[in-house]
């Protein structure tokens, strides 16, 4: 066992003597060691109740014949951290759980080890983690949090941004708006659209790193317990194999993931977090990849910000091994991989079937033709841009108009609550990427903003940071190079004609490259906001968000 280095022997005499220190007895140290890591805390709605989570794990572990070794790992909750300086830590900190994660794991030699995330920057910090520790791993979130129903309307976490952009264009009370806050989030599980979380919870399952039903069984149901418990024994069978993430993570299993996330219509960030989980797998995808897969896969669900559906839904409508099913009958999966459960995708999913076909479209008619994100290049985005066309209004998917540039993500707010946006517009945010942020901050205010002020049909946005997974409308993320890099969208200014066209792939400013040029020429990066700390230190070390924003 890998564990034998830290307690076989009699050279291991004082390894052992800690061990007893804590409780353990001579038979739980012969076990195999399994790392159990519980990014639980009292500040993300997501990972309030990853306690009992980590219990029913441990309890799995003990009754498959091994020893759970629980830790912690930190978390942010992005809907608390939005809209402030809060946000800027929000990707940062995914490279902080990847790294304690790598670190607690190889220098105490976990046999294997139990991640439990739940929310947008943990689930794909504990998979990099995974892909680099290497030893028998498995992955089970906390589950989704229920949408309730209001009005005949389902509530979400964005009901309550976009009902703020309401209040500010005087279509909704202060009243109504408090309404909306106490019951649009109901209580634990990660935010209840498809949004990142979610769409990262989702995902996993198709990468083969969580069990069936590791997305979309709610949280508050005894289910995800069973799950839980499953999963602790399943790392035992996994130890025993020796099947390990590099066994499983292949680049396969990223064109599965990608094409589940077309037909599901994931979070934009699915495209930032597949690359640098890959990056950790040894593993490139090149992002004009994701158009290649978006042209043949259709797109099959509209779940919240896209429609009216939430995870709850894609839930009793089957799962995502349902999806996977139908995808499989225009044979648009590798089904022959190997997951955690031991045993292939296709004997995953080849009993799973849509049980409501207004959640889960048939393949053969489907949403749209083509998958749910789209990436766009032009010359502000020579290194592409990206955008969840399902969530785009039709009316949206080609549009023309004047540049409104700010420099900041609070400038663009204060205009946008202040009235200064018209229909037409094209709002662009620069300065926000990865480097220039720094940390690539989610833009749900602004967003959601446009879309209470009843502009989401009218108005683009465009940033080189990135897009909460709950926005909605036309916007455009990621672009790369980003602006503090010495990006073209450093070049645009108020008035140029942007040109946005989704189904062509295109986004361009309609200024002569020459003037570009000579914009570009007289350019001077502005001063780092941050310099100091973790912030000064992932700024100078953080890459475009084309690469997956990994650091140097």
């Amino acid at each position: 066992m890998k564990s034998d280095i830290v307690k076989k022997g009699i050279e291991r005499a004082p390894h052992r003597a800690l061990f007893k220190a804590m409780g353990y007895t001579d038979e739980e140290i012969r076990r195999p060691l399994i790392g159990v890591v519980n990014s639980k805390n009292e500040i993300v709605p997501g990972h309030m109740h990853l306690d009992r989570i980590a219990e029913a794990v441990k309890a799995g572990i003990r009754m498959a014949g091994g020893t759970p070794v629980e830790f912690g790992s930190i978390g942010i909750c992005d809907g608390i951290a939005m809209g402030h300086i809060g946000m800027k830590y929000s990707l940062a900190s995914r490279e902080l759980i990847a790294d304690s994660c790598e670190a607690m794991g190889l220098a105490h030699s976990f046999d294997g080890m139990v991640f439990i995330p739940n929310c947008d920057k943990i689930v794909p910090g504990m998979l990099m983690a995974a892909a680099r520790i290497d030893v028998p791993c498995i992955v089970i979130s906390g589950g989704p949090m229920l949408s309730l129903k209001k009005n005949d309307v389902y509530l979400d976490l964005n009901s309550v941004f976009e009902a703020v952009g309401a209040y500010k264009a005087g279509t909704m009370t202060e009243e109504e708006v408090f309404e909306y806050e106490d019951i649009a989030c109901p209580g634990c599980g990660s935010c209840s659209g498809m949004f990142t979380a979610n769409s990262m919870n989702c995902l996993t399952e198709v990468l083969g790193m969580g069990l069936p039903g590791n997305g979309t069984i709610p949280a508050v149901y005894a289910e995800r317990i069973r799950l839980a418990k499953q999963a602790g024994m399943k790392v035992m069978e996994l130890v025993e194999k020796g099947i390990r993430p590099s066994d499983i993570l292949t680049e396969k299993a990223f064109e599965n993931a990608l094409t589940v996330d077309m037909a599901l219509g994931c979070s934009t960030n699915s495209v930032l977090h597949l690359p640098a989980i890959a990056n950790e797998a040894g593993i490139k995808i090149n992002l004009d990849i994701v158009n290649e897969i978006s042209a043949r896969v259709p797109n099959l669900c509209r779940l919240a910000p896209a429609g009216p559906h939430h995870v709850q839904d894609l839930y009793m409508a089957g799962g995502v091994q349902a999806v996977m099913n139908e995808l499989s009958k225009k044979n648009l999966l590798h089904t022959d991989l190997i997951t955690v459960t031991g045993k292939t995708i296709w004997e995953n999913i080849k009993d799973a079937r849509v049980t409501d076909t207004n959640v889960i479209r048939s393949i053969d008619e489907p949403y749209s033709a083509t998958g749910g994100i789209a990436v766009l290049r032009g010359n502000i985005a020579k290194d592409g841009a990206v955008v969840k066309r399902s969530a785009v209004a039709d009316e949206m998917l080609v549009h023309r108009g004047p540049a409104r540039v700010f420099d900041s993500e609070e400038d663009a707010i204060k205009a946008i609550y202040e009235g200064q946006i018209r229909s037409g517009d094209v709002v662009i945010i620069r300065y926000e990427g990865p480097k220039g942020g720094p940390g690539m901050r989610e833009m749900l205010s602004p967003t959601s903003a446009i879309a209470g002020m009843g502009l989401d049909t009218t108005v683009a946005l465009i940033t080189d940071g990135r897009f909460s997974g709950a926005s909605r409308g036309a916007s455009i993320g990621h672009v790369s190079p980003e602006a503090m890099e010495g990006g073209m969208i450093a070049a645009v200014r108020d008035g140029d004609i942007i040109s946005i066209d989704i189904p062509a792939g295109r986004l361009n400013a309609e200024v002569p490259e020459e003037e570009l040029e000579r914009r570009m020429a007289e350019w001077k990066p502005p001063q780092p906001r941050v310099t100091t700390g973790y912030l000064g230190r992932y700024a100078r070390m953080v890459t475009s968000a084309s690469t997956g924003a990994v650091l140097k």
